[in-house]
């Protein structure tokens, strides 16, 4: 399988993992990964991640995930900016996820950040995922 797209990766191995009610799940470790996961992490949608080793000697994310009397805290993750499909905003045109009870994670020139921080920090960037 090519890689195009190793965020979306990740992404689809953290709801297939919570689809089967997996405590853990690894990601092959990328700076990227690791923002959006930090981001996820201090939203309270997971539990928390370490970089850890493969088998084979790649460096690797176990991400340990969330559950709320046994159902998944993230209901949705949503890939928004696709490889094929950049998805740019302005400071202006960020998208709210339901109402602010979701959250958009956007890649700015000063780091990734929520949506809210995004605007608070009055930068707009890449819009890499929504979360609820």
């Amino acid at each position: 399988m090519s890689m195009n797209d190793p965020l979306g990766d990740m992404l689809t191995r953290i709801r297939n993992a919570q689809l089967r009610g997996k405590s853990t799940v690894k990601t092959p470790a990328s700076k990227l990964r690791a923002w959006v996961l930090d981001v996820l992490v201090s939203e309270g949608y997971v539990r928390g991640y370490e970089k850890t080793v493969s088998a084979a000697g790649q460096p690797e994310i176990e991400i340990s995930l969330k559950y709320f009397e046994g159902t998944p805290v993230i209901r949705e993750l949503k890939r928004v900016s696709k490889p094929g499909r950049r998805v740019y905003a302005s400071v202006k045109d960020i998208p709210t996820v339901r109402n602010g009870l979701g959250l958009s994670i956007v890649s700015t020139p000063k780091g990734v950040m929520t949506d809210a921080a995004a605007r608070t920090a009055n930068v707009g960037g890449e819009v890499l995922c929504t979360v609820f």
